[in-house]
């Protein structure tokens, strides 16, 4: 067999083991080196051990940075490849014959214009509206097809924290909540005026989520309670305790009978909320190592990937929610069923997981985090991350998929078919409704930008 390496290269070899061997004061070992390798004081003197000791690891520690930036660049050559094997023109055609396998690749738009950070963004059930709340204590309304802002709302004092749209399927409104301990509902179709304040919350409101298909709103605070409000009279109905910290994030169930929140003492938490006279607490989750920052219900259309992982039977049960997902500090994200049981973690972000949404096709999870990454996860294959996008230049803080929407064949109204979440809801517009799913996911970030990604 040829030898790999030079004779040049075989001296340079043996000098640096043999120095190596001497700085861990193993002179026997090097002494006996130098005798099979043939090197005497002429050749080695203490001046030769000098300048090749430290070499060795040197060495060493370079080829392990080198393999870890080789690995890094092999799976980052296989996504690429894979995204453009998935440009050619017949997988276009497909993924605009099937959106389910529809995922964010390239922003649009970025849309520049608030003077700190972006918190929180929220789609209009039904027009090419899109808002977004930001430190600057204001809210502004773009035009997501066009990539226009269209006008800006003033009101909180203090940073916008969270936003929804909801209400009555007619007549959509805006919710805000601010670290101003309050909650502000603006009309849309009264250019966007500030017709109700909320006030109860003893500190900073986190969350907002109307109730799907009515007047209630559900909000969240740092002061451990959740809340139930009337919109139409501005009144809590209902306080919700359960939480011994700051509840960061909260999801609703499409059916409007389930409730998620998660927040700062590392718990999960579902509620029935079908009575809101008489909420039930169903389960606590526990399992994360650090406190959790966001939550969201699984689409009925994630039953099919995740009920195998949960031993349950292929037709999903009479619950509208069988599986969640949470994110927390501690870099992960789990998937859970109604059980409590954590079905699989999902590792990957380097940083801080911020926001979850589940596609509406439901075999995919979305995430991003403060490590400015939008990541893709394939519910399929045990949760295996398909796809990453460096998609903002500092912390990422929001993610959103635009709600569908459903065409009444009658009266050729469209209304709502998803909630900001990605779950589906059911058709409410009598017989002969088609729901229709929109391929946009929106992004917000440390950067001041929000980002469109649109198929």
């Amino acid at each position: 067999m040829a030898p790999l390496l030079t004779n040049r290269q075989a001296e340079e070899l043996h000098k640096s083991m043999i120095a190596y061997l001497l700085a861990n004061e193993l002179p026997d070992t090097a002494a006996a080196l130098r005798r099979e390798v043939n090197l005497g004081d002429d050749a080695f003197d203490a001046t030769t051990a000098k300048r090749y000791e430290g070499m060795l690891e040197k060495k060493w520690t370079s080829i392990a940075r080198l393999q870890k930036k080789i690995m890094e660049l092999e799976s980052r050559n296989a996504t690429l490849q894979s995204e453009l094997d998935n440009t050619t023109p017949a997988s276009r055609l497909k993924r605009n014959q099937d959106p389910t396998s529809w995922l964010p690749t390239t922003a649009r738009y970025s849309l520049e214009s608030h003077r700190d950070k972006i918190n929180c963004v929220a789609f209009h059930p039904t027009f090419s509206s899109i808002a977004s709340g930001s430190d600057d204590c204001t809210i502004k309304i773009w035009d997501w097809e066009l990539g226009e802002l269209e006008r800006t709302l003033k009101g909180h004092t203090r940073a916008v924290r969270d936003i929804d749209y909801g209400g009555p399927r007619d007549n959509a409104l805006l919710a805000s909540c601010s670290s101003d301990l309050s909650i502000k509902i603006w009309d849309p179709a009264d250019n966007y005026k500030n017709i109700r304040t909320l006030q109860g919350h003893d500190h900073i409101v986190s969350a907002v989520r109307f109730i799907p298909s009515g007047n209630l709103l559900v909000s969240a605070s740092r002061d451990t309670d959740m809340r139930v409000w009337d919109v139409t009279t501005g009144f809590c109905v209902k306080t919700i305790k359960g939480h011994t910290d700051w509840v960061r994030d909260i999801c609703l169930s499409s059916d409007a009978r389930f409730l998620l929140s998660t927040g700062h003492d590392m718990t999960s938490r579902l509620w029935d909320i079908s009575t809101i006279s008489n909420i039930e607490h169903v389960r606590t989750m526990v399992g994360h190592e650090n406190y959790n920052e966001c939550c969201a219900l699984a689409p009925p259309t994630s039953y099919q990937f995740l009920a195998p992982l949960a031993g349950l039977g292929k037709r999903p049960s009479a619950n509208s929610t069988d599986f969640m997902a949470t994110g927390s500090r501690d870099k992960t994200i789990k998937i859970w069923d109604t059980r409590g049981t954590c079905l699989m973690t999902l590792v990957g972000h380097d940083s801080w997981v911020q926001a979850l949404v589940f596609h509406p096709g439901g075999k995919y999870l979305l995430s991003v985090s403060d490590d400015k990454t939008l990541r893709c996860w394939d519910l399929s294959q045990q949760g295996k991350c398909v796809k990453t996008l460096d998609a903002h230049e500092s912390f990422v803080t929001c993610l959103r998929w635009a709600p569908g929407v459903t065409k009444n064949s009658v009266s050729g109204v469209d209304s709502s078919a998803t909630d900001g979440k990605g779950s589906d809801k059911e058709s409410r517009n009598g017989a002969g409704g088609e729901s229709k799913m929109r391929c946009v996911v929106a992004t917000g970030g440390w950067d001041r930008k929000l980002k469109i990604f649109a198929g």
